[in-house]
């Protein structure tokens, strides 16, 4: 074969492959789309998996359309501003907010989701944070039981954390569930949640580190202190207006 040959060869197959390739991506990117969806929403109710299983509703077994509709029928999204305030967004749910893309945003400008689930007779309220870890960044979803304090469990994911030491915050149920119980507020005043390397000294307010991933577990410090703050504006409104409603 001459070399003219080969050459008009390889760039027929090259223009095929990539024909086929973008063919392929055009045709499956609606059951990617959903896929993430569904992924993404099955992360943020497992900050809630203790309360799901309690009502009979473990998450592990849920199936995908299950999961769909608790959003759909129990999950209250609502988009809020630096303020707290809701804003009016027609055609965009919380679940669609990049977090990353807003902390790029100055803080007054950014977009947060927060999503309330009603589960039997009680509400939980999910706040989504993000901040970086070792290698790359780390994000996650903190649930909050009704008095916007107690934590009903807690969500983490990882870009790039290593195997077995930073990516314990997802990998490692028995770790997160730590969080369960701990208050964000010391009486009036906001503290968040430590992770303390050496192990937790205060046990309302802080949990053990990670053994061999000291910068991670710092990371998720930060990540729920400065995470869960941007969010008070809106939990003093929340709770101004559940105080109103008791009167």
């Amino acid at each position: 074969m001459s070399t003219n040959k080969v050459i008009f060869f390889v760039l027929g197959m090259t223009v095929l492959v990539a024909l086929l390739l973008a063919g392929f991506k055009t045709a499956t990117q609606d059951i990617a789309a959903k896929n993430e969806d569904i992924f993404n929403k099955r992360q943020i109710l497992l900050a809630i998996a203790n309360p799901l299983e309690a009502a009979g509703k473990p998450l592990a077994s849920l199936s995908d359309e299950e999961v769909l509709a608790i959003f759909e029928e129990q999950v209250d999204q609502t988009i809020v501003d630096a303020d707290g305030d809701p804003m009016d967004m027609p055609g965009m749910k919380a679940v669609n907010i990049d977090m990353a893309k807003e902390l790029k945003k100055e803080p007054e400008e950014r977009m947060y989701p927060v999503y309330k689930v009603n589960l039997d007779s009680d509400a939980y309220y999910i706040f989504s944070v993000r901040g970086s870890g070792l290698w790359d960044a780390i994000w996650g979803n903190v649930a909050l039981e009704s008095d916007l304090n107690t934590i009903a469990g807690v969500s983490f994911d990882h870009a790039g954390e290593t195997p077995g030491l930073g990516a314990e915050i997802k990998d490692n149920a028995t770790w997160r569930a730590q969080f369960v119980g701990k208050k964000i507020y010391d009486g009036d005043k906001y503290v968040s949640i430590y992770v303390r390397k050496g192990g937790a000294l205060d046990q309302e307010h802080e949990v053990d580190g990670l053994s061999g991933a000291t910068i991670t577990a710092d990371g998720v410090t930060d990540m729920l202190y400065s995470g869960l703050k941007a969010y008070e504006p809106y939990m003093e409104e929340a709770n101004a207006s559940t105080s109103m409603n008791l009167k």
